[in-house]
């Protein structure tokens, strides 16, 4: 039997966050993920930008220090790790989870035998009385979340205890190990960074020719760290999870073509990846680039930039700061290369 009741509206709880963070048109619209369970919807926080909004569950994200742009886009982990599909976070006071239930229970939409399991666990004792309205203020409702995005993910559905009380300050239960944590903030906080595009510049640019060096590099500007953080206010707790640009690998498109250096890993030296061609290197081989072999013919050759982030989260309780897996973001660019002709005298 599915557990009944997740949030699926516009609680205080949201509005208290809404409050925090000093939006005035902030709200809240859950949208079923099935099963019983709801996906994160995000509360706008009133910014062009939306650097700062915040999610049901009460988890609020700093996007600041984001990247910027239509062009910039998710890194993907370099292995098989990937971000928690589903979390356990405040959701409810007593109040919220009586008007949440009572009017399920009334329609009889679950059935008289669900509804009686359902009074049983929250009203008459079993284990809890009347939505613990003696705690009220000492602490929340929890429930199981959908990190936006994750619906399809395995183990998004985990997550399906019904509501459980936790008290301020104390921790939620040993069997809730996805139960929301600093650590369980930076990496849904890795979900959303975003880094600029990887468009390489290139000497020569868009057409090419055989056996001739072209050089590769990047806008030192726009590879800089970034950072996102997640908070739960009414926990006080935080995390935040930065991004720095580590090295940029290049896949020419084809064998028929070397790299420089042999490996296509070009690190990052001085804050800048590669180096900007210049007159008179004509001679030289460049630090980060490709020599085609071949020609393309009439087409051309899909030149792969990929850029490596290294990712690390700071968070609340802890000294320094601890690596999450490296993540990657590329792009592809055409790249047209001729033969080069020839006189014959």
């Amino acid at each position: 039997m599915p557990t009944v009741g997740r949030a699926t509206a516009v609680t205080a709880l949201l509005v208290s966050v809404a409050v925090a963070i000093s939006s005035p048109s902030a709200w809240a619209d859950m949208t079923p993920g099935g099963n019983g369970k709801d996906s994160e919807t995000q509360v706008d926080a009133g910014s062009d930008e939306q650097t700062l909004s915040a999610t049901a569950g009460g988890i609020v994200y700093d996007r600041s220090k984001n990247g910027k742009g239509g062009t910039a886009g998710p890194v993907t982990p370099a292995t098989s790790w990937t971000p928690p599909p589903c979390y356990y976070a405040p959701a409810h006071t007593p109040a919220q989870l009586q008007k949440k239930l009572e009017p399920i229970w009334s329609a009889e939409s679950t059935g008289p035998q669900w509804d009686l399991l359902q009074r049983n666990r929250y009203v008459d004792g079993q284990p809890y009385k009347d939505f613990n309205k003696e705690k009220t203020g000492k602490g929340y409702w929890w429930d199981g979340f959908i990190p936006k995005g994750r619906e399809s993910a395995p183990g998004a559905f985990d997550c399906d205890k019904p509501y459980f009380w936790v008290d301020k300050g104390d921790p939620p239960p040993a069997d809730t190990p996805e139960a929301v944590t600093p650590e369980v903030l930076a990496q849904l906080a890795y979900a959303e960074i975003r880094v600029p595009d990887t468009e390489v510049t290139l000497a020569p640019a868009e057409t090419t020719k055989v056996n001739l060096p072209t050089w590769a590099w990047l806008d030192k500007a726009e590879f800089k760290p970034v950072s996102v953080t997640a908070s739960v206010p009414v926990l006080d707790i935080q995390a935040t999870a930065t991004a720095v640009p580590d090295s940029l690998k290049i896949d020419p498109g084809t064998k028929d073509a070397e790299t420089y250096p042999a490996s296509g890993v070009c690190p990052i030296e001085n804050g800048k990846i590669g180096e900007p061609y210049a007159k008179g290197k004509a001679d030289q081989d460049p630090p980060c680039g490709v020599k085609y072999l071949r020609s393309s013919g009439d087409g051309s050759y899909p030149l792969k930039a990929t850029v490596t982030w290294k990712i690390h989260w700071t968070g609340t309780g802890m000294n320094g700061q601890k690596r999450l897996p490296d993540g990657e973001f590329g792009a592809d660019q055409d790249v047209i290369v001729q033969e080069i002709q020839s006189i014959n005298r």
